[in-house]
C-alpha cells in the first residue's frame, strides 16, 4: 500500500486550510491601474493563481477584505474591482470588470517584482448577486479557469442560463437560511452547469453572511455577517483554487467528502 504523503504548508489539508496561511500580505490600490479596487498579494512569489471578487448588491469592497487577504495569505493574489456598486448596477458590466482585473494583476509587476501572478492560473469568487456577474465573466472569458459562487442569485442577463456555457470547474456555496431566492440561486447555477460542478451547503448561512462588519443593508435585509459563514466558505474557496488552478489534487478527496458545518447536495433535487 502506498504511504500517503503528510500534510505541510506547501501541501495543506483542509484542517490547515481553516486557518491562515504563511504568507504575509500586502495590500494595494487597483485606482494606480485605472479601475477603483483593492487587490491583495503574498509579500512574494512568482506564478501564482489570481482570483477577482465580485461584491454583492449594494456591498461595498471594504466588506471582503478579510477574504482577499485570506486567500492572499495562501498564495493566492486576489482582486475586488470597487465598481457596479450603486442601486441600479450593470452586472454584464461587473463580469467584464472582474476579467479586466483578473488581467491587471495577471499582468503587472507586483511588490517591485516581488510578486507575478500567472495568467494561465485565474478564477472567479462572487457574493449573492456578484455570484451571478461571477458566472457571467467565466461564461465570456475562456481564461477563467474555476468558479466558486456564496449565496449567488441570478441576475440580468441570466447567470443560470450563461452557466450552461460554463465549461470549467466550480462550486456553488449557499446556506438555508436566506429565503427561496439564496437557497435555490445556487442549486439553479449548479443545476444548469455544463463543466464539474459541486453544490454545498452551510448549515444556517444567511444571504449576507459572507460579507464583513455592519452595513445598513443588514438591517434593511435581515441578513447580518455571519463569522461561520466567512470562516466556511473561505476554506472551501482557497481549497477548490488551490486545487483547480495550482495543481493542489491532493485536496480533492476532502473536497467531495465530508465536511463539518456543511452538506453535500444534488442540485438536481434542489431545483425540482
Amino acid at each position: 500500500m502506498a504511504r500517503r504523503t503528510a500534510p505541510t504548508i506547501e501541501r495543506p489539508t483542509l484542517d490547515y486550510l481553516a486557518h491562515w496561511g504563511p504568507n504575509r500580505v500586502a495590500v494595494g490600490d487597483l485606482g494606480i491601474a485605472g479601475m477603483p479596487g483593492l487587490i491583495y498579494t503574498p509579500s512574494a512569489g512568482h506564478d501564482l493563481p489570481v482570483v477577482a471578487l465580485a461584491h454583492g448588491w449594494l456591498q461595498p469592497v471594504s466588506r471582503y477584505v478579510d477574504t482577499l487577504r485570506f486567500l492572499a495569505s495562501w498564495g493566492i493574489v486576489a482582486v475586488a474591482p470597487a465598481t457596479e456598486n450603486g442601486p441600479f448596477p450593470s452586472f454584464g458590466g461587473l463580469a467584464v470588470d472582474l476579467s479586466k482585473a483578473l488581467r491587471i494583476a495577471a499582468h503587472a509587476r507586483l511588490g517591485g517584482g516581488r510578486v507575478r501572478a500567472d495568467p494561465s492560473k485565474m478564477g472567479v469568487l462572487g457574493h449573492s448577486t456578484g455570484g451571478g456577474a461571477a458566472v457571467l465573466a467565466a461564461s465570456q472569458d475562456e481564461s477563467i479557469d474555476a468558479v466558486v459562487t456564496v449565496t449567488a442569485v441570478d441576475v440580468k442577463p441570466s447567470s443560470i442560463e450563461a452557466a450552461g456555457l460554463c465549461e470549467m470547474p466550480s462550486l456553488h456555496i449557499t446556506g438555508n437560511d436566506g429565503g427561496e431566492m439564496v437557497e435555490t440561486g445556487g442549486a439553479a447555477l449548479a443545476a444548469n452547469w455544463t463543466g464539474p460542478t459541486q453544490l454545498r451547503l452551510i448549515k444556517g448561512g444567511g444571504h449576507l453572511g459572507f460579507a464583513e462588519g455592519k452595513h445598513w443593508t443588514s438591517t434593511v435585509s435581515g441578513s447580518s455577517s455571519e463569522h461561520k459563514t466567512q470562516s466556511v466558505s473561505r476554506m472551501l474557496a482557497a481549497a477548490f483554487f488551490l486545487r483547480h488552478l495550482d495543481g493542489h489534487e491532493h485536496l480533492a478527496d476532502e473536497l467531495d467528502g465530508k465536511i463539518a458545518r456543511t452538506t453535500l447536495k444534488d442540485p438536481h433535487e434542489e431545483v425540482e
